[in-house]
């Protein structure tokens, strides 16, 4: 499981300029995600084969600023959230009051913390740094966002400091996440589906803080229910700060095997909606959209279509997710919740034979040639699927530069028609072919 480390420290030390520089110059960046606000506050990748999440969060101060409260709330969740904090200081500004403030938050925490002393751009500044351990925080380390002088040094000391990883063996079945807003029935769905003649298996200890996965059966085959870190416990200040109801759905989503998108009926479709959405098909995860509280809208014989294009038109990204209509509360075709995500699970493990690919490509090149571009043709010479989960094709051709989104689209959408990917994202990754 991942490790998640939070970034912390007053306004105007470098956080967000050490937050880039990591996210930007780590040896495998596996996700970069932008935040629900205008910052980018979420990161993931790996550091020396560990894998982590990285959490910016807005700057704390004694004095009364716009927006404090909500800045020292956020920033009580990602320690909560972190297993790791990487606390920054500035080194040209030295040592402040905020700085010594924060500390004492930090020390009251049970968690490990790394400290960086920013801005030590140069030889001359490195004793700069000793006055920082008046904060009773360890030993500080130097380094310059800027310039990336002792990132290294920083991650090094965040991944030993990383807990060490004793989940037990995982539970079997096919892995389900249910993602989506706060309040729009993900608990209330849960319960439907372990309460609909379902033999609950087992309550397992997640690999997130306060998760439980629970293990059920339905019709003789075994299920995990992934269980989105927190929901359970956290109270309404937690679920008042909405972008983290993002990175909880980004944790449950990588350990997922489906997603479930809830999105709530009667509220309608919110920006944060779409935050929570994005991850899942960035993260390459089949999903089907379930429209939950179904019952309490008013409905004509159009109600269900308009809500249909509406949905396709605020998720185009998503234009392969099936949608379904529930009630978690009435509990009214919750059984077709399981079978769908049972279908678009399977799609995302679909294999197709190297000669029939090959055959769909042609014929869909010989249809419509790509458009030319400078005098030049992208040309398909040959299609491999590599992978799956989802599905994953490399296409052999003259040169990957000539092939223009739209054509990618158009490939996309030929190998749907020809085979069954309802449900799951498609990659394709175009590749210059190699001379014999």
């Amino acid at each position: 499981m991942d490790g998640v480390i939070a970034i912390v420290g007053r306004p105007n030390v470098g956080k967000s300029t050490i937050f880039n520089r990591i996210a930007g110059e780590r040896v495998s960046i596996v996700e970069d995600i932008p935040g629900v606000t205008r910052d980018r506050i979420y990161a993931s990748g790996d550091w020396t084969g560990k894998h982590f999440q990285l959490i910016d969060t807005g700057g704390i101060q004694l004095e009364d600023q716009p927006y404090q409260e909500e800045i020292r709330a956020q920033v009580q969740i990602a320690i909560q959230e972190a297993d790791v904090i990487l606390m920054i200081v500035n080194g040209k500004a030295g040592l402040t009051d905020d700085d010594i403030y924060i500390a004492g938050i930090l020390q009251r925490q049970d968690k490990p913390v790394v400290l960086a002393v920013n801005m030590i751009d140069d030889e001359s500044r490195k004793m700069n740094i000793y006055e920082f351990y008046n904060l009773g925080l360890g030993d500080p380390i130097a380094c310059s966002g800027i310039h990336g002088i002792g990132i290294g040094d920083v991650l090094d000391a965040c991944m030993a400091a990383m807990p060490e990883d004793t989940e037990q063996e995982e539970p079997e079945g096919l892995r389900i996440a249910v993602i989506g807003q706060p309040n729009v029935g993900k608990s209330s769905l849960v319960n439907a589906i372990l309460n609909e003649e379902r033999s609950i298996v087992s309550d397992i200890q997640g690999t997130t803080r306060d998760a439980v996965d629970t293990q059920f059966e339905y019709e003789g085959k075994k299920y995990v229910l992934v269980d989105t870190a927190g929901i359970r416990k956290r109270g309404k200040v937690y679920e008042s700060i909405e972008k983290y109801s993002v990175l909880r759905a980004m944790r449950a989503i990588e350990r997922c095997d489906v997603a479930l998108f809830l999105i709530d009926a009667e509220a309608g479709i919110r920006d944060q909606d779409k935050h929570v959405a994005g991850y899942a098909h960035e993260a390459g995860k089949p999903v089907v959209i379930v429209v939950n509280k179904w019952d309490a809208v008013e409905k004509d014989d159009k109600t269900m279509n308009r809500f249909t294009e509406k949905v396709r038109e605020e998720f185009a990204y998503l234009a392969y997710a099936p949608v379904i209509y529930i009630s978690a509360k009435t509990r009214q075709r919750v059984g077709n919740v399981i079978p769908e995500a049972e279908r678009v699970y399977e799609n995302s493990i679909r294999r197709i034979p190297t000669n029939i690919l090959n055959e769909v490509v042609m014929d869909a090149q010989m249809t419509t040639p790509s458009p030319t571009r400078n005098g030049k043709r992208f040309r398909i010479y040959y299609a491999t699927q590599v992978s799956v989960q989802p599905p994953t094709f490399v296409l052999s051709c003259n040169d990957p530069k000539l092939l223009h989104f739209s054509y990618q689209r158009y490939i996309e959408n030929s190998l749907r028609r020809a085979f069954d990917f309802e449900g799951t994202p498609i990659h394709l990754i175009a590749r210059k072919k190699v001379s014999e």
